[in-house]
């Protein structure tokens, strides 16, 4: 498929050489071709760069890079990513990972589906890379914690998700963005860094009225956590405690801040008692931060 509108397909790099073949793979055997792949590298060295424009090289695909020199976040690697789409006239965006890998008529049929309906955001059907089990198959923002959910989480795939529907909230790891949204929500907040980046996206999106479709046809296949060890991980307790209650903070009226934040110090009292002495100290210096 060489017509149709232009996509911007925008990824950020850190490290992670061992998970690009199969994403180039999975882009060099999509139907549809209209589009450009902009990678942005925040890897404190060109390793990952230097692979992965090898094998955009060997793949022939349309690509441009761009080298941070420092992890500057994801938040802002997709900003630049955004950005450099929007300035080339491209009609739609697809923020994706680089740990996922996905089949050859995803693209096309996501934007196929985004055209004749007039959707502005789409989303597919996201599994455990290598298994039948789902990761997220739509999901929601719960007020009442101040965490995202996702439906389906964990389950062995028997077809219990298979409609398209209206969904409040899904991750951008796979999600395909048309350009209007950007003028109207905004990019991406970047006091985020990583983590709850997308949900504040997502919310603010929802305020402004748009709506996110779940779209089964077309699924994923995710290498969850992949770069950053996982959600226990020191890193992930600070970014993730921290900007939690960030976005609390930011979005929630006063009744359902104080019940969300109630829950969270709650819940995070309980954690801190199982938690080793490194894991302790990430996760009061989160807590700290998020106030600042």
């Amino acid at each position: 498929m060489n017509d149709g509108p232009k996509i911007g397909l925008v990824t950020v790099l850190y490290n992670g050489i061992e998970i690009l073949q199969g994403f180039f793979e999975s882009l060099a055997n999509q139907t549809y071709k209209n589009y450009i792949l902009y990678v942005i590298d925040n890897s404190p060295d060109i390793a990952a760069l230097d692979e992965a424009k090898r094998l955009a090289s060997e793949r022939h695909i349309p690509v441009e890079f761009l080298y941070n020199s420092a992890n500057l976040g994801i938040a802002k690697g997709n900003n630049q990513g955004i950005e450099l789409s929007l300035q080339t006239n491209c009609d739609y965006v697809l923020l994706l990972n680089n740990d996922v890998e996905f089949g050859e008529n995803t693209i096309r049929d996501m934007v196929a589906y985004a055209e004749s309906n007039d959707e502005k955001i789409i989303v597919p059907k996201i599994y455990y890379h290598g298994t039948n089990k789902i990761w997220m198959a739509g999901g929601h923002i719960s007020k009442l914690k101040g965490i995202t959910l996702h439906r389906g989480y964990e389950e062995e795939d028997v077809g219990k998700y298979e409609k398209i529907e209206y969904i409040e909230y899904a991750p951008t790891c796979f999600m395909l963005i048309h350009k209007e949204i950007f003028k109207i929500v905004g990019l991406m907040d970047e006091k985020y860094f990583v983590y709850y980046d997308d949900t504040d996206f997502v919310w603010r999106a929802n305020k402004s009225g748009y709506k996110i479709v779940y779209f089964p046809m077309s699924s994923v296949y995710h290498k969850v956590s992949f770069s950053t060890g996982g959600s226990e991980s020191l890193f992930s307790i600070y970014y993730l405690n921290r900007n939690r209650v960030f976005f609390i903070k930011k979005n929630f009226t006063f009744i359902f801040k104080w019940l969300s934040l109630s829950f969270y110090y709650f819940t995070r009292s309980i954690k801190y008692l199982f938690y080793s002495k490194e894991q302790r100290r990430a996760l009061l210096k989160a807590i700290k931060e998020s106030y600042r």
